[in-house]
């Protein structure tokens, strides 16, 4: 089925963002009640922009502009064609394009979608000498295929209903991993552990805890990378765990990258196992991952384990707290890279190991829920892609769509 394509701006409004004000970083403009929606937030917003990083004033607001609900944004500049729907009103700058669809002509959902499909090639006509941009007549020369409306809003409801079950499950997880969170700082920083009344606590610490950097605590392991020009290394099985490859989650599902057995054969890293504590220590430097499978990793990162007999699970949390907070007061370029020695100034509280272990008991169902929410979006995202290309192009009627059993469920 063939359908007519049209450029954006006959199928509704389209204009960049406003940000008029110079310099951009002028703190009157910021700190008020108004969402101020950068590229990164868009980026990171799955299909709806739900949480934001910065809000605007009445100065900023005076300066830019608000878009209603429902604006599909396209990041232009730093994130080249990253879009998203604004969940609420919200101002951006002039490194997004607003989009605000005439109900008559398109549903902003289908859009959507479209970029989706299209992105790649948006990207390659973006490639400048010196930083990407993607221009509004670039954007312009790239027309949008539009079935009747009504069938755009079929194809979006069907779309849309995995993308919903992706956003609920991504709720889900934030508050189960902040669950975690809360329960580590309960015991082990403000410590109101199990049977706290009872033990003697001497110079803030109780009897029988350690206190130390996390060098004396924890095994660090570094990785290795094999021959990027040897072929027979590369495309197998083994995922090889890289920067570029940091969840927002606890767990890491996949890597961009996988070896063969003879590329990890040839390479300094070891194969570490399932739940194998990860830490970026250059580019995105201080992000931690628990790997869900086993994994090999590259010399920009670091593989940790417990020295003595605690629970992992406490390690995990421990690491994620001491970096956070070590973050907070290093001064200068201390933390532009780790590398060993950091962890030799890291603090690191150790409890009694049996604490530990209780520990990991009870946060164990809260990490297995985590894991699971985690797959279960990994198979939506798959199922959402495999029909995404059908329904757009008109390959697949829309009508003979019933929803798969993980979306129904």
């Amino acid at each position: 089925m063939s359908w007519p394509k049209l450029p954006l701006d006959q199928l509704g409004y389209l204009s960049r963002g406003r940000s008029r004000h110079r310099p951009r970083n002028d703190p009157s403009l910021y700190g008020g009640p108004y969402p101020f929606i950068q590229t990164g937030d868009v980026k990171h917003a799955n299909f709806r922009i739900t949480e934001h990083a910065a809000t605007y004033s009445e100065a900023g607001l005076a300066q830019s502009r608000l878009w209603p609900k429902d604006t599909l944004c396209i990041t232009i500049a730093a994130n080249i064609a990253d879009t998203a729907l604004l969940e609420y009103e919200a101002c951006f700058p002039d490194s997004v394009i607003g989009f605000i669809a005439d109900n008559e002509k398109a549903d902003p959902r289908f859009v959507k979608y479209y970029f989706d499909i299209i992105q790649r090639e948006l990207q390659m006509v973006s490639q400048g000498a010196t930083q990407d941009n993607l221009s509004q007549e670039k954007l312009l020369s790239f027309g949008i295929a539009c079935p009747p409306v009504g069938v755009q809003r079929q194809i979006a409801e069907v779309l849309s209903t995995y993308d919903e079950l992706i956003d609920i499950n991504q709720r889900r997880i934030a508050l189960l991993e902040d669950a975690a969170r809360r329960l580590y700082r309960e015991w082990f920083v403000q410590l109101r552990f199990p049977g706290y009344e009872s033990v003697l606590v001497l110079d803030g610490l109780p009897q029988g805890w350690q206190s130390g950097s996390a060098f004396d605590f924890v095994s660090i392991m570094s990785g290795g990378t094999p021959k990027t020009g040897m072929e027979h290394f590369w495309g197998g099985e083994i995922p090889f765990f890289t920067p570029k490859d940091s969840p927002d989650a606890f767990y890491v599902l996949g890597t961009e990258k996988a070896l063969t057995e003879s590329g990890l054969a040839s390479c300094n890293s070891r194969l570490f196992p399932k739940d194998t504590v990860f830490i970026t220590a250059r580019g995105t430097v201080g992000k931690i991952a628990l790997a869900q499978m086993p994994m090999a990793m590259n010399q920009s990162c670091y593989a940790q384990a417990p020295k003595q007999d605690y629970d992992n699970l406490f390690l995990f949390l421990a690491i994620q707290e001491a970096v956070e907070h070590f973050k907070q007061v290093a001064t200068g370029g201390v933390f532009n890279a780790i590398i060993v020695d950091t962890f030799k100034i890291i603090p690191f509280l150790m409890p009694d190991t049996w604490l530990t272990r209780a520990f990991g008991d009870k946060v164990q169902p809260i990490f297995q829920q985590v894991e699971n929410l985690l797959l279960q979006n990994q198979n939506l995202v798959r199922a959402r892609d495999l029909l995404l290309p059908k329904l757009m192009s008109g390959q697949l009627d829309v009508s003979g769509i019933t929803l798969r059993d993980e979306v129904v469920a």
